[in-house]
């Protein structure tokens, strides 16, 4: 067993399983690595696998005769089931041989994932599960398994944790707070920073949530990020980046409050770091200006608008030439020169 990414599950569990820990080199080195130690298993964060599929998928359009990639829209899982059974099979056998000709499954966490992009691997054939966690629960708080799984969703909470959701609101959101066992006794020689996390023996993660009527957990924010508006109502930052990242022309992005335009009240702030390739394509060739990436820009956001409520709305736009500067788990980071 092989994976990538650093956790207790990722050390601990696999080698006391009889596993084998191997490390990739590199983003750049995923394919060099994956030949190099065949792994069945691989534990990532998102952009790790976002990246795999966006490789596979590009090697899998080019080498299909040109009548079943003639849609270029039409999403991998669909056009995987478009294909004769043998065409299929006999893709399937060259993706797997890519990675490795072991690799059954993919453990992700440390960030949101979206659900297609596990669907797309199920369409492969290697199965993911999503899990949440974090440092002080050691790390695993909920997560999907071989008998419950949601594509949507983290997962059921695991055996011996209890989770719950403080003051949740209209929707069922409120803040994660998860008691059990793998739950940390404090934070080193800091009474007060445990205190501050610790309630009635829960631990409170500082993540926003809700359950389904299945028990499953979704993960809806941090509560820290949540924009409020003058009138108490809650803008959660993660869901229109959600939904801005699901334009291919949106490379990144990061939504923050912000003064309206009139200053009487908060507002959404749209930051976005276009895809010049996406741009390009969708303007005839040609590498548009500033001035018509602007405009292009603007009308994915105003799309995204007209589908939500009027206080959710993203009312400013501001168009950034560099990536966001990000985390060791390449989050974007909401702090410093990403959020000025």
């Amino acid at each position: 067993i092989h994976h990538t990414y650093e956790s207790t599950i990722g050390h601990l569990l696999l080698l006391s399983a009889g596993g084998c820990i191997s490390y990739c080199d590199g983003l750049r080195y995923v394919g060099k690595n994956m030949k190099e130690y065949s792994p069945s298993v691989i534990i990532a964060v998102p952009l790790l696998l976002e990246f795999m599929l966006r490789t596979i998928e590009k090697s899998i359009r080019a080498g299909l005769p040109e009548k079943y990639t003639q849609d270029k829209d039409m999403p991998l899982t669909d056009l995987l089931a478009s294909l004769p059974a043998i065409l299929r099979m006999i893709v399937l056998r060259k993706v797997r041989k890519s990675l490795g000709g072991k690799l059954k499954l993919l453990i992700v966490g440390a960030a949101a994932i979206k659900p297609e992009i596990i669907a797309a691997f199920d369409a492969l054939g290697i199965t993911t599960y999503q899990g949440y966690g974090l440092t002080e629960t050691a790390p695993l708080l909920a997560g999907n398994n071989d008998f419950y799984r949601n594509l949507e969703a983290v997962g059921l909470p695991i055996h011996g944790v209890e989770i719950s959701i403080l003051d949740p609101n209209d929707e069922g959101v409120g803040e994660i707070m998860a008691r059990g066992d793998n739950i940390m006794l404090g934070y080193y020689n800091d009474p007060e920073a445990t205190a501050a996390v610790m309630q009635d023996g829960f631990f409170r993660t500082g993540d926003l949530g809700r359950f389904d009527e299945e028990g499953f957990l979704y993960i809806t924010g941090r509560c820290k990020n949540v924009i409020v508006t003058k009138n108490g109502k809650n803008i959660y930052p993660e869901e229109l980046e959600d939904r801005l990242l699901e334009n291919e022309l949106v490379e990144e992005a990061i939504v923050i409050g912000a003064q309206s335009k009139n200053k009487d009240d908060v507002t959404a702030k749209a930051k976005i770091y276009p895809s010049m390739d996406a741009l390009k394509e969708q303007n005839g060739g040609e590498e548009p200006d500033a001035e018509r990436i602007a405009a292009m820009i603007k009308d994915v956001v105003e799309g995204i608008n007209d589908k939500m409520p009027a206080y959710k709305r993203i009312t400013i736009i501001e168009v950034v030439r560099e990536p966001f500067e990000k985390t060791s788990t390449k989050k974007i980071k909401r702090f410093g020169a990403n959020v000025e």
